[in-house]
């Protein structure tokens, strides 16, 4: 029977270890318990073990995963040496303006787990095997980190025990133990009683899980509960270990002798080193905690700035309701200009990129009022820099608004004043904030030269950060320079923790330049990273009914569809590939599908047409893409094909308005709607007309401005025109 990872449950963790060490033996055992570290507990303790012994033997496995790596867990650099540099990094925290958020730590989860599943291939002997236990007391982000080890590990090569008692879990954790777990439960065993323990109660920094020993703590007087909370965060605070800054020290602070000022100040360490990772769900947790101890009035400083920053992590958790009440609460306490500037900034970026409906014209009014204020800043250097990043949020304000030629000249403006006014070495950051937002921009507007620019210049200031590379790449492949594009995407992967959309965007860029089995094996790789992201899918699957190995698209699809339930895209494209195989009931049976989920699905519309057309029913095909083009509007293809099938249907005059229609617009083929409206002249008797259109293609052809155009059925169409036989033929369209 195959291995199976394992899931372990039982009230007490004495009783759960017993069955782990039955189950066993386990390399590495360790807690989750999110109050001794943090949001990554077991990481740390992992990592601490397994990096040094992989630097000693392949220090090459290290260096690939060297970023992800210290980005969880810093301390290692004395082992392995510095991570790559990093404008962030190196600037003061005060000035620091680009943070990271959710999206990012998974990423850096899928780069520790590409780790260890790398040294466990590496490691000789039997698989590596470890065992996670207090996970049901594990952040969301370890849980998280959990649930992508049990998807992505092979049990015969690295295989997990997760070990939990009562408490809820992750969704995306419950399910992967559902899946890929055997359960084993853990009986209380017998065994004598301990003396209850309250001091030994306080050493587990809180995390035992013996009765007796916490209500022998609570029944402590406050004073001395106090006193040995202190005791411990002072012998924690001794240990050069981040860990317990984020977890068992402010835990202890804030439960010792003075909760309102040592207590105080251990959360808001705890909460600037969350914020400066991205732990978001922690920096709402440590903001709201330390909140709770400040006097509004006399410690408002304190209690604004663990309010905002609340706030803002509610943003990437998608809980901007909650985040919008704790602005507007700040709005009404504190009638100072940066409380409202910032409240007022941080309203306009929530309605006009967050909050749905969508709202710009109430972001316009927040953001003027923030740069208005901006205005009255004293300091010179400081009252630029507010004037210039509020002038940014307007930048954006305008971008969604449609005028993108203002948001060009705002952060044009921006950059040019900073450069002017602030000293080369301030608000380095934000700099490049300006300069990442004007290059977009430009690349929006279709100037892509100047775009390109940009993106170069961000690249030398600043060589390790990821959009960057992707940024740039996206313009060389709009300059069709696939190459160019290729190699921008290859250094972001290497420059990056992995993330989806990076192999997903390379395997487009592979694909148009013809490398269909590189391109195959970028959104492979994208979907063993993230198997729930529809994009790679529906990529490969596309790719694969192009590359005719429709029946690999068709269980690609399935895969997907039981997944995602009546997915149009999905749908549709299961239609091409049923249709490729033969199976026109059952692609029709698709289209209809995924008609039925999305009614407004052109593709699927213009798909069915065609599958109609071909069964015979040209009226029918013509309804189909008549419903198309009053969802889409006027498309040059969709016309040529309904006008196709109104010339097959015996309505030469229809079809040739189509034709007509279509030929004016951007995008069309202008070879076959020549020949087809000629055609069309013909059967209607109008030969000179018809003539016209033909001599018209021939005359464009010559002039090289249809360079793939066939030019020998315009030939055979004039000639059958000069035997006075109208011309027609049965391909071409749908």
């Amino acid at each position: 029977m195959t291995a199976r990872h394992l899931h372990i449950t039982g009230a007490r963790a004495a009783d759960r270890r017993a069955v782990v060490d039955a189950a066993g033996p386990f390399a590495f055992t360790t807690t989750c318990h999110q109050w001794l570290r943090g949001p990554c507990t077991a990481l740390t303790a992992l990592l601490r073990r397994q990096v040094p012994e992989a630097w000693q033997a392949w220090p090459d496995l290290v260096d690939e995963h060297r970023t992800a790596l210290l980005y969880l867990v810093p301390e290692l650099a004395e082992h392995i040496g510095p991570p790559p540099p990093s404008l962030v990094n190196d600037t003061p925290h005060e000035e620091r303006t680009r943070y990271f958020a959710e999206r990012m730590i998974r990423a850096t989860s899928h780069g520790v787990v590409d780790f260890l599943l790398a040294h466990a291939r590496r490691r000789p002997g039997p698989p590596l095997t470890l065992a996670f236990d207090d996970v049901h007391a594990a952040s969301g982000t370890e849980q998280e980190f959990l649930a992508l080890l049990l998807r992505r590990a092979d049990p015969g090569l690295l295989r997990v025990a997760v070990a939990a008692g009562e408490g809820p879990l992750l969704p995306e954790l419950a399910a992967a133990i559902r899946e890929f777990t055997e359960l084993l439960v853990a009986a209380p065993a017998s065994r004598p009683a301990p003396a209850p323990d309250a001091r030994g109660y306080v050493r587990s920094d809180c995390t035992g899980d013996d009765p007796a020993a916490y209500a022998a703590y609570r029944a402590l007087p406050a004073e001395v509960r106090a006193a040995l909370h202190d005791e411990r965060a002072a012998e924690l605070e001794a240990r050069p270990d981040r860990g317990l800054l984020i977890g068992a020290i402010p835990n202890h602070r804030e439960r010792g002798a003075d909760p309102h000022g040592a207590g105080r100040r251990a959360l808001r360490t705890a909460l600037e080193l969350c914020v400066a990772i991205g732990y978001s769900q922690a920096t709402v947790d440590l903001g709201m905690r330390g909140r709770a101890l400040c006097d509004p009035d006399t410690d408002a400083e304190d209690y604004c700035h663990f309010t905002a920053k609340a706030a803002s992590a509610l943003v990437p958790l998608g809980r901007y309701e909650e985040c919008v009440t704790l602005y507007r609460e700040l709005r009404r306490r504190y009638p100072t200009p940066r409380v409202q500037m910032s409240t007022s900034y941080a309203l306009a970026v929530l309605h006009t990129r967050f909050l749905e409906p969508r709202d710009h014209d109430l972001a316009l009014e927040h953001m003027n009022n923030a740069r208005a204020l901006a205005a009255l800043e004293p300091d010179p250097v400081l009252g630029a820099y507010y004037q210039v990043f509020q002038d940014n949020g307007l930048a954006l304000v305008a971008m969604h608004r449609g005028d993108l030629e203002l948001s060009h000249e705002l952060t044009t403006r921006g950059i040019a004043r900073l450069e002017r006014e602030l000293p080369s070495d301030r608000y380095v950051v934000h700099r490049s904030q300006l300069l990442h937002n004007r290059a977009r921009v430009r690349s929006a507007l279709g100037r892509l030269e100047e775009a390109h620019a940009d993106f170069t210049e961000l690249i030398a200031r600043d060589p390790h950060y990821v959009e960057y590379h992707m940024d740039r790449a996206d313009v060389r492949r709009g300059l069709g320079d696939l190459a160019g594009a290729l190699a921008g995407y290859d250094r972001a992967v290497e420059v990056s923790v992995p993330m989806p959309e990076l192999f997903h965007n390379r395997g487009g860029v592979r694909a148009e330049a013809g490398d269909v089995e590189g391109a195959l094996a970028d959104f492979a790789r994208a979907l063993d990273l993230e198997p729930a992201e529809p994009a790679p899918r529906l990529a490969r699957a596309a790719l694969l009914i192009e590359a005719d190995r429709p029946r690999e698209a068709l269980a690609d699809l399935r895969a997907g569809l039981a997944l995602h339930g009546e997915d149009a895209r999905l749908l549709c494209l299961a239609g091409l590939a049923e249709q490729a195989l033969g199976e026109p009931e059952s692609a029709r049976a698709a289209y209809d599908r995924a008609l039925a989920a999305d009614p407004s699905n052109v593709p699927a519309l213009t798909d069915r047409a065609v599958l109609t057309f071909e069964q015979g029913d040209p009226l029918g095909a013509v309804a189909d893409l008549t419903a198309a083009l009053a969802l889409g509007g006027e498309d040059p293809d969709v016309l040529y094909n309904r006008g196709f099938a109104l010339a097959a249907a015996g309505e030469p005059a229809q079809a040739l308005a189509d034709f007509s229609r279509a030929l004016a617009l951007p995008g069309a083929d202008l070879a076959g709607l020549l020949c087809r409206r000629a055609e069309c002249l013909a059967r209607l008797g109008e030969s000179r007309r018809a003539a016209g259109d033909l001599h018209d293609l021939l005359r464009l052809h010559g002039a090289g401005l249809l360079p793939d155009a066939e030019p020998a059925e315009a030939l055979g169409l004039l000639g059958g025109l000069a035997a006075g036989v109208g011309g027609g033929r049965d391909d071409g369209g749908c």
